[in-house]
């Protein structure tokens, strides 16, 4: 196999198979982040071609968002049963699936089986849950900088995409771009069948980072059934106050993001009088931002309290959505909104993972993890549907912003009470 030539290749240059998963798992969330950023570019031509409402649109978007969510613990516990390859590939053939059948969607209701419906289950069966598993599975050490990398891939996906996908919408349509998404998520589905594996173990490697001499354990045998295991975690992880808060704070995280930003912020601007092309390219600075942002936001998890990690992330960003209103949408103005916002859009993810693995242990991270990103998506569904619902009855989308502003600041103030954690130790890694 291709991944068996390339571990010998890269073992001689010493050089840890690990990093080719975080490469190939990159690349697949980079192109699922065009998949679920899309919907954003496509309001306004879907509202023009079928005359659907903005709170129609939304009530899609969020059905999809809940259900992304909802999916992620249960998708832990088919990656753990059945293998990081053979769900990312299941779950990249039902989007594109249903992408390829909406090109014929007429109807409201074909748009929220679709786009809500089967691309919610088809993308959560990954979701970041597939990056918390590959850094707690694969990596011993760097794990906040590894999570930093990969939930990188949104914001670097939105940068390559967004423009690209408003501009081919706005002078060829919105069925020719998402033509072109369905190629990209074939690339994307080529890489992940050639050289995704399950565990260190099955090339003969430890995790990165590990040292020891003694023979690894046997991966977990997982007895009952997917959604047996998934709701037997839900049940012990709630008896916890940790889980609560950060459910809870990534409920903000999912409301302030995904829900409203990437999914009203362009059809806002177009409002204000800036061009769709423009718009998107705002998206595309606050992922320049938030590429780095994320990855900087995982080298510090590895290094200090994550818990004030939080806190100064959520401040920060609703003090930013509670500033965009004033801003006058001038360039100046959105220019500094991009850069504050845009560099902890995602920030919150290593330092939630860290403390995941902290309070329940790295074999059950993944599966906890799962339900408080459930709690993100919830957020985001939440917010999809009520700055459309806003932008419908109030003819604005500003109280929106200003709820979300609020509900960040109060999530920076929550997370602080989470019990400390000892500081986590360097340990030795080869390259």
């Amino acid at each position: 196999m291709i991944s068996n030539w390339l571990s010998a290749v890269l073992g001689r240059r010493n050089i840890h198979y690990g990093w080719v998963m975080v490469g190939v798992t990159f690349f697949a969330a980079l192109i699922s982040a065009g998949t679920v950023g899309a919907p954003g570019v496509f309001i306004v031509p879907l509202q023009k071609e079928f005359g659907w409402s903005t709170a129609e649109i939304s009530s899609a978007l969020s059905i999809r968002f809940i259900l992304f969510g909802l999916m992620a613990p249960f998708a832990a516990a088919l990656l753990n049963r059945y293998g990081l390859r053979n769900v990312t590939l299941t779950a990249q053939l039902i989007v594109v699936s249903a992408l390829v059948l909406s090109l014929g969607m007429t109807q409201v209701w074909q748009l929220v089986a679709l786009w809500g419906v089967v691309i919610g289950i088809g993308t959560g069966m990954t979701a970041l849950v597939l990056g918390a598993t590959i850094a707690t599975r694969w990596f011993a050490a760097r794990r906040g900088l590894v999570i930093g990398v990969m939930t990188a891939s949104v914001a670097t996906g939105q940068l390559v995409f967004l423009p690209l996908l408003a501009s081919l919408t706005e002078r060829f349509g919105w069925r020719l771009a998402l033509g072109f998404v369905c190629i990209m998520l074939g690339v994307s589905a080529t890489a992940v069948a050639l050289v995704m594996r399950d565990r260190p173990s099955d090339l003969g490697l430890r995790p990165f980072g590990d040292e020891g001499t003694e023979p690894l354990p046997a991966p977990p045998v997982t007895h009952g059934s997917i959604t047996s295991v998934a709701l037997g975690t839900l049940r012990d992880a709630s008896k916890s106050s940790a889980f609560w808060i950060l459910f809870a704070t990534f409920f903000v995280c999912g409301a302030s993001t995904n829900g409203l930003v990437q999914v009203h912020l362009i059809p806002m601007c177009l409002d204000f009088g800036i061009p769709q092309v423009q718009a998107a390219s705002l998206l595309a600075a606050m992922g320049i931002f938030d590429f780095f942002g994320t990855i900087m936001s995982g080298w510090l998890s590895d290094r200090y309290d994550n818990r004030f990690l939080l806190f100064w992330y959520y401040g920060l960003r609703g003090l930013s959505l509670i500033f965009l209103p004033f801003s006058d949408f001038s360039f100046y103005g959105l220019s500094i909104f991009a850069m504050f916002y845009g560099l902890d859009w995602i920030a919150t993810v290593p330092p939630t993972v860290r403390l995941t693995a902290q309070k329940f242990g790295p074999e059950r991270a993944n599966l906890v993890f799962g339900w408080i990103f459930a709690g993100h998506q919830l957020g985001a569904g939440t917010a999809a549907f009520g700055a459309g619902l806003s932008r419908t009855l109030l003819q604005s989308y500003l109280p929106a912003f200003f709820v979300a502003g609020a509900l960040c600041v109060f999530a920076s103030l929550i997370v602080l009470a989470l019990s400390r954690q000892p500081k986590p130790q360097a340990k030795p890694a080869m390259a």
